[in-house]
Protein backbone atom coordinates (compact mmCIF):
# COMPACT_ATOMS: atom_id res chain seq x y z
CA UNK A 1 0.00 0.00 0.00
CA UNK A 2 2.81 2.41 0.84
CA UNK A 3 4.52 1.76 -2.52
CA UNK A 4 1.20 2.22 -4.34
CA UNK A 5 0.62 5.59 -2.64
CA UNK A 6 4.12 6.73 -3.48
CA UNK A 7 3.66 5.78 -7.15
CA UNK A 8 0.32 7.60 -7.19
CA UNK A 9 1.87 10.70 -5.61
CA UNK A 10 4.66 10.63 -8.22
CA UNK A 11 2.10 10.40 -11.03
CA UNK A 12 0.13 13.36 -9.65
CA UNK A 13 3.32 15.41 -9.27
CA UNK A 14 4.32 14.61 -12.87
CA UNK A 15 0.86 15.64 -14.07
CA UNK A 16 1.07 18.97 -12.25
CA UNK A 17 4.55 19.61 -13.62
CA UNK A 18 3.37 18.82 -17.17
CA UNK A 19 0.43 21.19 -16.80
CA UNK A 20 2.80 23.85 -15.47
CA UNK A 21 4.99 23.53 -18.56
CA UNK A 22 1.91 23.77 -20.81
CA UNK A 23 0.63 26.97 -19.20
CA UNK A 24 4.15 28.42 -19.07
CA UNK A 25 4.48 27.89 -22.81
CA UNK A 26 1.03 29.31 -23.49
CA UNK A 27 2.06 32.58 -21.77
CA UNK A 28 4.65 33.12 -24.49
CA UNK A 29 1.96 33.10 -27.16
CA UNK A 30 -0.17 35.88 -25.67
CA UNK A 31 -1.48 38.15 -28.43
CA UNK A 32 -0.60 41.71 -27.49
CA UNK A 33 -3.29 44.30 -28.00
CA UNK A 34 -2.66 46.40 -31.10
CA UNK A 35 -4.45 49.49 -32.33
CA UNK A 36 -5.68 47.27 -35.18
CA UNK A 37 -6.32 43.63 -34.35
CA UNK A 38 -8.36 42.83 -37.44
CA UNK A 39 -7.22 40.02 -39.66
CA UNK A 40 -6.32 37.61 -36.87
CA UNK A 41 -6.48 33.99 -37.91
CA UNK A 42 -8.95 31.73 -36.10
CA UNK A 43 -6.00 30.13 -34.28
CA UNK A 44 -4.74 33.54 -33.15
CA UNK A 45 -8.21 34.53 -31.97
CA UNK A 46 -8.44 31.32 -29.98
CA UNK A 47 -5.02 32.01 -28.47
CA UNK A 48 -6.13 35.53 -27.58
CA UNK A 49 -9.21 34.21 -25.79
CA UNK A 50 -7.04 31.69 -23.92
CA UNK A 51 -4.58 34.44 -23.02
CA UNK A 52 -7.37 36.44 -21.37
CA UNK A 53 -7.52 33.71 -18.72
CA UNK A 54 -3.89 34.37 -17.76
CA UNK A 55 -3.65 36.70 -14.74
CA UNK A 56 -2.45 40.21 -15.56
CA UNK A 57 0.41 41.49 -13.42
CA UNK A 58 -0.76 44.93 -12.35
CA UNK A 59 2.66 46.52 -11.86
CA UNK A 60 3.61 45.99 -15.52
CA UNK A 61 0.33 45.51 -17.36
CA UNK A 62 1.34 47.85 -20.19
CA UNK A 63 3.99 45.32 -21.22
CA UNK A 64 1.12 43.40 -22.85
CA UNK A 65 0.25 46.29 -25.19
CA UNK A 66 1.80 47.04 -28.59
CA UNK A 67 4.08 50.06 -29.00
CA UNK A 68 1.90 51.54 -31.75
CA UNK A 69 -1.30 51.91 -29.73
CA UNK A 70 -2.17 55.52 -28.89
CA UNK A 71 -2.49 56.26 -25.20
CA UNK A 72 -5.92 57.66 -26.10
CA UNK A 73 -7.04 54.11 -26.98
CA UNK A 74 -6.08 52.55 -23.64
CA UNK A 75 -8.37 52.18 -20.64
CA UNK A 76 -6.31 53.74 -17.85
CA UNK A 77 -7.15 53.69 -14.13
CA UNK A 78 -6.15 56.92 -12.43
CA UNK A 79 -6.53 58.82 -9.20
CA UNK A 80 -8.00 62.23 -8.45
CA UNK A 81 -5.94 64.36 -6.06
CA UNK A 82 -3.49 61.48 -6.02
CA UNK A 83 -1.44 62.73 -3.06
CA UNK A 84 -4.35 63.59 -0.77
CA UNK A 85 -4.22 61.09 2.10
CA UNK A 86 -4.58 63.62 4.94
CA UNK A 87 -7.99 64.90 5.96
CA UNK A 88 -8.86 68.32 7.26
CA UNK A 89 -8.64 68.66 11.03
CA UNK A 90 -11.91 68.26 12.97
CA UNK A 91 -14.15 67.76 9.90
CA UNK A 92 -13.47 64.42 8.19
CA UNK A 93 -14.31 63.63 4.58
CA UNK A 94 -13.36 67.05 3.26
CA UNK A 95 -9.77 66.66 1.99
CA UNK A 96 -8.65 63.03 1.92
CA UNK A 97 -9.26 61.32 -1.45
CA UNK A 98 -6.94 58.28 -1.39
CA UNK A 99 -5.99 55.42 0.93
CA UNK A 100 -3.02 54.22 -1.15
CA UNK A 101 0.34 55.96 -1.41
CA UNK A 102 1.68 56.99 -4.83
CA UNK A 103 3.89 53.88 -4.96
CA UNK A 104 0.97 51.66 -3.94
CA UNK A 105 -1.26 53.22 -6.58
CA UNK A 106 1.30 52.55 -9.32
CA UNK A 107 1.79 48.96 -8.20
CA UNK A 108 -2.01 48.52 -8.24
CA UNK A 109 -2.13 49.51 -11.92
CA UNK A 110 -2.84 53.25 -11.72
CA UNK A 111 -1.20 55.10 -14.64
CA UNK A 112 -2.73 58.59 -14.34
CA UNK A 113 -1.79 60.84 -11.44
CA UNK A 114 -3.49 64.13 -10.58
CA UNK A 115 -0.84 66.13 -8.73
CA UNK A 116 -1.76 69.42 -7.03
CA UNK A 117 1.26 71.57 -6.15
CA UNK A 118 1.43 74.59 -3.89
CA UNK A 119 4.26 76.92 -4.92
CA UNK A 120 6.11 77.83 -1.73
CA UNK A 121 9.74 78.88 -1.18
CA UNK A 122 10.48 78.17 -4.88
CA UNK A 123 9.48 74.52 -4.45
CA UNK A 124 6.32 72.45 -4.59
CA UNK A 125 4.40 70.93 -1.71
CA UNK A 126 1.37 68.71 -2.28
CA UNK A 127 -1.92 70.23 -1.18
CA UNK A 128 -5.62 69.59 -1.41
CA UNK A 129 -6.92 73.11 -1.12
CA UNK A 130 -5.45 74.60 2.04
CA UNK A 131 -4.55 71.20 3.51
CA UNK A 132 -0.88 70.22 3.26
CA UNK A 133 -0.64 66.51 2.55
CA UNK A 134 2.67 65.83 4.35
CA UNK A 135 4.13 65.20 0.91
CA UNK A 136 6.34 67.17 -1.44
CA UNK A 137 6.73 67.05 -5.23
CA UNK A 138 10.13 65.39 -4.83
CA UNK A 139 8.42 62.55 -2.92
CA UNK A 140 5.94 62.06 -5.77
CA UNK A 141 8.65 62.13 -8.43
CA UNK A 142 10.97 59.79 -6.53
CA UNK A 143 8.14 57.24 -6.28
CA UNK A 144 7.46 57.60 -10.01
CA UNK A 145 11.12 57.38 -11.01
CA UNK A 146 11.69 54.29 -8.88
CA UNK A 147 8.61 52.65 -10.34
CA UNK A 148 9.60 53.41 -13.95
CA UNK A 149 13.15 52.22 -13.30
CA UNK A 150 11.79 48.87 -12.14
CA UNK A 151 9.03 48.72 -14.77
CA UNK A 152 10.35 50.26 -18.03
CA UNK A 153 7.36 49.02 -20.04
CA UNK A 154 5.03 51.44 -18.22
CA UNK A 155 4.19 55.10 -18.62
CA UNK A 156 2.63 57.57 -16.18
CA UNK A 157 0.39 60.39 -17.37
CA UNK A 158 0.78 63.18 -14.84
CA UNK A 159 -1.57 66.12 -14.59
CA UNK A 160 0.19 68.99 -12.80
CA UNK A 161 -1.90 71.86 -11.44
CA UNK A 162 -1.16 74.79 -9.15
CA UNK A 163 -3.04 74.51 -5.87
CA UNK A 164 -3.80 77.04 -3.15
CA UNK A 165 -1.81 80.28 -2.67
CA UNK A 166 1.81 80.82 -3.67
CA UNK A 167 4.07 81.97 -0.84
CA UNK A 168 7.59 83.44 -0.68
CA UNK A 169 8.45 82.78 -4.33
CA UNK A 170 10.89 84.62 -6.59
CA UNK A 171 10.08 82.83 -9.86
CA UNK A 172 7.10 81.54 -11.80
CA UNK A 173 5.36 78.21 -11.22
CA UNK A 174 6.63 77.13 -14.63
CA UNK A 175 10.24 77.93 -13.73
CA UNK A 176 10.02 75.90 -10.55
CA UNK A 177 8.43 73.02 -12.46
CA UNK A 178 11.28 73.19 -15.00
CA UNK A 179 13.82 72.97 -12.18
CA UNK A 180 12.32 69.61 -11.13
CA UNK A 181 12.33 68.25 -14.69
CA UNK A 182 15.94 69.30 -15.19
CA UNK A 183 17.03 66.95 -12.40
CA UNK A 184 15.98 63.94 -14.51
CA UNK A 185 14.91 65.09 -18.00
CA UNK A 186 15.17 61.61 -19.55
CA UNK A 187 12.16 60.52 -17.47
CA UNK A 188 9.85 63.14 -18.95
CA UNK A 189 7.94 63.48 -22.21
CA UNK A 190 7.00 67.13 -22.70
CA UNK A 191 5.66 66.76 -26.23
CA UNK A 192 2.42 68.58 -27.01
CA UNK A 193 0.64 65.76 -28.86
CA UNK A 194 -0.97 62.50 -27.76
CA UNK A 195 1.76 59.88 -28.17
CA UNK A 196 1.77 56.18 -28.93
CA UNK A 197 2.69 54.04 -25.96
CA UNK A 198 6.07 53.06 -27.39
CA UNK A 199 7.17 56.71 -27.37
CA UNK A 200 6.58 57.17 -23.65
CA UNK A 201 7.46 53.85 -22.03
CA UNK A 202 9.60 54.50 -18.98
CA UNK A 203 8.54 58.16 -18.92
CA UNK A 204 6.13 60.61 -17.32
CA UNK A 205 3.83 62.20 -19.91
CA UNK A 206 2.88 65.72 -18.82
CA UNK A 207 -0.71 66.93 -18.93
CA UNK A 208 -0.24 70.62 -18.13
CA UNK A 209 -2.85 72.53 -16.17
CA UNK A 210 -0.60 75.50 -15.39
CA UNK A 211 0.25 78.41 -17.67
CA UNK A 212 3.58 78.31 -19.48
CA UNK A 213 5.56 80.60 -21.72
CA UNK A 214 6.77 77.73 -23.89
CA UNK A 215 5.08 74.68 -25.38
CA UNK A 216 5.20 72.02 -22.69
CA UNK A 217 3.15 68.83 -22.44
CA UNK A 218 -0.47 68.39 -23.48
CA UNK A 219 -2.02 71.81 -22.94
CA UNK A 220 -5.02 71.57 -20.61
CA UNK A 221 -4.99 75.15 -19.34
CA UNK A 222 -8.46 75.92 -20.75
CA UNK A 223 -10.00 73.56 -18.20
CA UNK A 224 -13.67 74.37 -17.63
CA UNK A 225 -15.13 74.33 -14.13
CA UNK A 226 -17.51 71.66 -12.81
CA UNK A 227 -18.76 70.37 -16.16
CA UNK A 228 -18.08 68.24 -19.24
CA UNK A 229 -16.06 70.03 -21.93
CA UNK A 230 -13.67 69.65 -24.85
CA UNK A 231 -10.18 71.06 -25.41
CA UNK A 232 -9.12 71.21 -29.05
CA UNK A 233 -5.33 71.39 -29.32
CA UNK A 234 -3.56 70.52 -32.58
CA UNK A 235 -2.64 66.85 -32.20
CA UNK A 236 -4.07 66.61 -28.68
CA UNK A 237 -7.84 67.00 -28.54
CA UNK A 238 -9.44 66.05 -25.24
CA UNK A 239 -12.88 65.54 -23.77
CA UNK A 240 -13.17 65.81 -19.99
CA UNK A 241 -15.95 65.10 -17.53
CA UNK A 242 -15.13 66.90 -14.26
CA UNK A 243 -18.49 67.48 -12.60
CA UNK A 244 -17.13 67.59 -9.05
CA UNK A 245 -19.71 69.55 -7.05
CA UNK A 246 -22.22 66.72 -6.96
CA UNK A 247 -25.73 67.54 -5.80
CA UNK A 248 -27.12 64.24 -7.12
CA UNK A 249 -25.11 61.02 -7.42
CA UNK A 250 -27.33 59.72 -10.24
CA UNK A 251 -26.53 62.81 -12.30
CA UNK A 252 -22.84 62.24 -11.66
CA UNK A 253 -23.09 58.61 -12.71
CA UNK A 254 -24.95 59.57 -15.89
CA UNK A 255 -22.12 61.94 -16.81
CA UNK A 256 -19.54 59.22 -16.17
CA UNK A 257 -21.36 56.46 -18.05
CA UNK A 258 -22.14 58.72 -21.03
CA UNK A 259 -18.45 59.54 -21.45
CA UNK A 260 -17.41 55.90 -20.97
CA UNK A 261 -19.66 54.91 -23.85
CA UNK A 262 -18.53 57.83 -26.00
CA UNK A 263 -14.89 56.93 -25.42
CA UNK A 264 -15.51 53.32 -26.41
CA UNK A 265 -17.14 54.34 -29.70
CA UNK A 266 -14.77 57.20 -30.56
CA UNK A 267 -12.74 57.08 -33.78
CA UNK A 268 -11.30 60.62 -33.67
CA UNK A 269 -8.31 59.82 -31.45
CA UNK A 270 -9.16 62.34 -28.74
CA UNK A 271 -8.08 61.66 -25.16
CA UNK A 272 -10.99 61.08 -22.77
CA UNK A 273 -10.48 61.99 -19.10
CA UNK A 274 -13.47 60.95 -17.01
CA UNK A 275 -13.32 62.06 -13.36
CA UNK A 276 -15.40 59.67 -11.28
CA UNK A 277 -14.63 61.80 -8.22
CA UNK A 278 -16.53 64.59 -6.57
CA UNK A 279 -17.98 65.86 -3.32
CA UNK A 280 -21.48 66.47 -2.07
CA UNK A 281 -22.13 69.76 -0.23
CA UNK A 282 -23.53 69.12 3.23
CA UNK A 283 -24.65 71.33 6.09
CA UNK A 284 -23.23 74.86 5.73
CA UNK A 285 -21.77 73.75 2.39
CA UNK A 286 -19.17 71.50 4.05
CA UNK A 287 -18.07 69.00 1.38
CA UNK A 288 -18.29 65.24 1.83
CA UNK A 289 -16.04 63.29 -0.55
CA UNK A 290 -16.98 59.74 0.58
CA UNK A 291 -20.68 60.47 0.03
CA UNK A 292 -19.89 60.48 -3.70
CA UNK A 293 -17.21 57.78 -3.89
CA UNK A 294 -19.25 55.35 -1.75
CA UNK A 295 -22.01 55.59 -4.36
CA UNK A 296 -19.98 55.83 -7.57
CA UNK A 297 -17.22 53.24 -6.99
CA UNK A 298 -19.62 50.28 -6.68
CA UNK A 299 -21.34 51.42 -9.90
CA UNK A 300 -17.96 51.52 -11.64
CA UNK A 301 -17.20 48.03 -10.42
CA UNK A 302 -20.51 46.72 -11.74
CA UNK A 303 -20.01 48.51 -15.07
CA UNK A 304 -16.63 46.91 -15.69
CA UNK A 305 -17.79 43.49 -14.56
CA UNK A 306 -20.27 43.72 -17.45
CA UNK A 307 -18.29 45.77 -19.98
CA UNK A 308 -15.11 43.73 -20.15
CA UNK A 309 -13.61 44.85 -23.48
CA UNK A 310 -13.00 48.24 -25.05
CA UNK A 311 -11.18 51.57 -24.84
CA UNK A 312 -12.74 53.65 -22.08
CA UNK A 313 -10.16 56.40 -21.60
CA UNK A 314 -8.59 57.72 -18.40
CA UNK A 315 -10.58 57.44 -15.17
CA UNK A 316 -9.32 59.45 -12.16
CA UNK A 317 -10.96 57.84 -9.12
CA UNK A 318 -11.27 58.68 -5.42
CA UNK A 319 -10.24 55.87 -3.05
CA UNK A 320 -9.12 53.57 -5.84
CA UNK A 321 -8.39 49.97 -4.90
CA UNK A 322 -6.59 47.13 -6.65
CA UNK A 323 -9.80 45.29 -7.53
CA UNK A 324 -11.37 48.23 -9.36
CA UNK A 325 -8.08 49.10 -11.06
CA UNK A 326 -7.72 45.53 -12.33
CA UNK A 327 -11.25 45.47 -13.77
CA UNK A 328 -10.43 48.60 -15.80
CA UNK A 329 -7.04 47.29 -16.95
CA UNK A 330 -8.55 43.99 -18.12
CA UNK A 331 -10.70 45.80 -20.72
CA UNK A 332 -7.47 46.33 -22.70
CA UNK A 333 -6.91 42.59 -23.27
Amino acid sequence: MFKYNMRRLAAITLGIATAGVFFSCSNDSIIERDSDNTGLSSMEKTSSRTASLVPIVMNNWMSGLQDNISISKISIPGTHDSGARVDAPVVSGTAKTQDLSIAEQLNAGVRFLDIRCRHIDNSFTIHHGAIYQNLNFDDVLNACYAFLESHPSETIIMSVKEEYDASNTTRSFEQTFDSYVQKKPSRWDLGTTIPNLGEVRGKIKLLRRFSAGTAKGINATSWADNTTFEINNPGASMKVQDYYKVTNNDDKWNGISNLLNEAKNDTSGKLFVNFTSGYKPGIFGIPSIPTVSNSINPKLKTFFQTNTKGSYGVMPIDFVNAELSELIVKTNF
